[in-house]
């Protein structure tokens, strides 16, 4: 007999499977960006695509996109911030859908990228940034793979929202619902 409804254990396997993928290459990336970048300085960034795309070594001691910089106690509150953030993705996990597949993906792309700052965090006093995007005169502030598995992860729980409430509003109004 085959059962083709997802089993609790894959939401725990694609978890894994999307924090460790996002925590591998963070810290593999960031340790790239200290051997090759750091030696360069603030000032000499690697240009990829010019006036849109560098790689630009940068420690940053607050949080996603260089914000919170100067609190005190930074390191401390953003340690323990990032441990309450990875323990709270493990208790909304528990409580996903099993067949909510989307949401798996996202919440390990979350864990992975909350790890992979706090990799940072706890073994230097700071995260290393090094991607910057630009476009004409305006810059975004330098930011990792971490930070960018942190955005896409609560991109995909916003869509996933989104869908779920529209879902949920077809329902009730007696249209069946769309496939996610």
């Amino acid at each position: 007999m085959t059962d083709s409804a997802p089993s609790a254990r894959r939401k725990y396997v694609l978890f894994a499977i999307f924090t460790i993928v996002s925590l591998v290459l963070d810290q593999w990336t960031k340790v790239l960006a200290r051997q090759y970048l750091r030696p360069r300085g603030p000032f000499r960034p690697k240009v990829i695509i010019q006036g849109y795309f560098d790689l630009r070594y940068a420690e940053n001691p607050g949080v996603a996109f260089s914000m919170l910089q100067d609190i005190p106690g930074g390191r401390v509150l953003l340690t323990l911030l990032a441990i309450g953030a990875f323990l709270l993705v493990l208790f909304y996990l528990r409580k996903t859908p099993v067949e909510n597949t989307r949401l798996h993906v996202a919440l390990g792309l979350v864990g992975g990228g909350a790890v992979g700052n706090l990799v940072d965090r706890m073994m230097y006093g700071r995260v290393t940034d090094f991607v910057v995007w630009k476009v004409g005169v305006h810059e975004w502030p330098a930011f990792n793979v971490a930070d960018a598995a942190l955005c896409i992860g609560v991109g995909l729980m916003l869509l996933d929202m989104a869908l779920s409430s529209r879902s949920a509003r077809k329902t009730a109004t007696g249209t069946p619902p769309a496939k996610a």
